[in-house]
C-alpha cells in the first residue's frame, strides 16, 4: 500500500469517529450536568457541554491504533519509537489533565506543574529541542538549556491552543488547518510517523467542526484543547525540528504562528497593567475583532485565513513543491478577508 494512503486513512477514521461519537458524548453531559453555564467574559449565551475532547482523543487514538495495525507504522529505530511515544502517551496525559480540570476545575498552579512533569518525561524520551537557529548564529545547540526550552514549548503550545478556544470552532479550526500543514512538512522531510499522528488530528480536528461551528452543539473543553495544542506542539518536534536544515526549526514557529502570537500579546499586555499572565480577560484577537464589530462567523474565518496564510510561508520555506503558489493563494485568501474585516470594522 503507499504510505500516502495510511494517512489517509488516518484522517478519514479520525473525523469518522468524532462525528459519530460527539453525539453521544453530549447526550452524556448533559444528563450528568456537565455544561459551561454563559456569562462574564464567555461569548456563548446558554449552558454548553464542554467534553467534545472526547471524542477528539478517541477519534485521534482509534485511527492510530487502526493503523498501526495494518502496518502503517514502518519498522523505525528504538530512538525515534520513543519519541512517537512520547508524543501520544503525552498527548493523553494532557488530554486526561485537561479532562480532569473539565470535571473538577484544578487550580492554575496544579495544572502548570503536572502539564511541566509530563512535558519533562517527553524530553526524556527524545522529544526535545537540540538546538535553535539564531540570525548570524545559524544552528545553535541548546546543551543543557534543551529541557526548559522543550518544556516551555510543549506546555505553552498546549495552553495557547485552549486561551484561543474563545469562539465557536475557532480552536478546532485552527489546529486543524496547522496539523494538515505539519503532515505535509513532515512527509516532505520524511518523517512519515510524525506526518500520521498530524492526520489523525487534523482528521480529528476538522471532523468535530460538524458541531462546533458556529453556532456550536458542544464544546471541546480543556482536554481537547491541551490533547492537541500538545500533540501538534511534538509532531513539531520530532517532524519538523528533528531536520538539519535550518528553516526546518523555524517551520512549528511558522505554522503555529496565531496562537504563539496571541498567547504573547496577551501575556505582554497583562504584565504592562499589573495583571498576572494567568488572568483571564478579554485581550485575545478574537475578542478584539468582535469588539470591532464582526459577526461571530467572520471573526473566526479571518483567524482561520491568517493561519492558512503562515501555514503557507511554512510550504513556501520548506522548499514544497508550489509552495510559492499555494503562499499566493493564500495570500489573495487573506487579503479578501482582511478588507472584510476593515469593511465591517468601518462600519461599525
Amino acid at each position: 500500500m503507499p504510505a500516502v494512503l495510511y494517512h489517509l486513512i488516518a484522517f478519514s477514521i479520525a473525523a469518522l469517529v468524532v462525528i459519530l461519537t460527539t453525539p453521544i458524548v453530549k447526550t452524556i453531559g448533559i444528563k450528568s450536568g456537565r455544561v459551561d453555564q454563559p456569562g462574564g467574559r464567555k461569548v456563548h449565551q446558554r449552558p454548553m457541554v464542554r467534553l467534545g475532547g472526547v471524542s477528539i482523543f478517541a477519534g485521534a487514538v482509534t485511527a492510530l491504533l487502526i493503523v498501526w495495525g495494518i502496518g502503517g507504522f514502518r519498522p523505525m529505530s528504538p530512538n525515534h519509537e520513543w519519541e512517537v511515544w512520547g508524543v501520544t502517551l503525552g498527548g493523553l496525559c494532557f488530554f486526561l489533565i485537561g479532562l480532569a480540570d473539565d470535571l473538577l476545575n484544578l487550580s492554575p498552579f496544579v495544572r502548570l506543574l503536572l502539564q511541566a512533569l509530563v512535558a519533562g518525561m517527553a524530553w526524556k524520551v527524545g522529544v526535545s529541542i537540540d538546538f535553535l537557529s539564531i540570525p548570524s548564529l545559524g544552528q545553535v545547540d541548546t546543551g543543557w538549556l534543551s529541557l526548559p526550552i522543550t518544556v516551555i514549548w510543549l506546555v505553552g503550545m498546549a495552553n495557547a491552543i485552549n486561551w484561543i478556544d474563545g469562539l465557536d470552532g475557532l480552536a478546532a479550526g485552527v489546529s486543524g488547518i496547522a496539523a494538515v500543514v505539519m503532515m505535509i512538512v513532515a512527509l516532505f522531510m520524511k518523517q512519515p510517523e510524525a506526518a500520521l499522528i498530524a492526520a489523525a488530528l487534523a482528521g480529528a480536528a476538522l471532523g468535530f467542526l460538524r458541531y462546533n461551528f458556529n453556532p456550536a452543539q458542544i464544546f471541546m473543553g480543556d482536554g481537547g484543547a491541551y490533547f492537541m495544542g500538545f500533540t501538534l506542539a511534538g509532531v513539531g518536534v520530532i517532524g519538523l525540528v528533528k531536520g538539519t536544515a535550518v528553516t526546518a526549526v523555524l517551520l512549528p514557529y511558522l505554522i503555529l504562528a496565531v496562537p504563539i502570537f496571541d498567547m504573547s500579546a496577551v501575556i505582554l499586555a497583562r504584565l504592562r497593567h499589573g495583571k498576572s499572565p494567568f488572568t483571564a480577560d478579554k485581550r485575545h484577537l478574537h475578542h478584539r475583532l468582535l469588539d470591532a464589530g464582526l459577526s461571530h462567523r467572520l471573526a473566526v474565518l479571518f483567524i482561520y485565513s491568517l493561519t492558512l496564510w503562515f501555514g503557507s510561508l511554512a510550504l513556501a520555506f520548506a522548499g514544497i513543491p508550489s509552495g510559492i503558489a499555494y503562499a499566493c493563494g493564500a495570500t489573495s485568501l487573506l487579503s479578501y478577508t482582511s478588507w472584510k474585516v476593515w469593511k465591517h470594522a468601518r462600519q461599525a
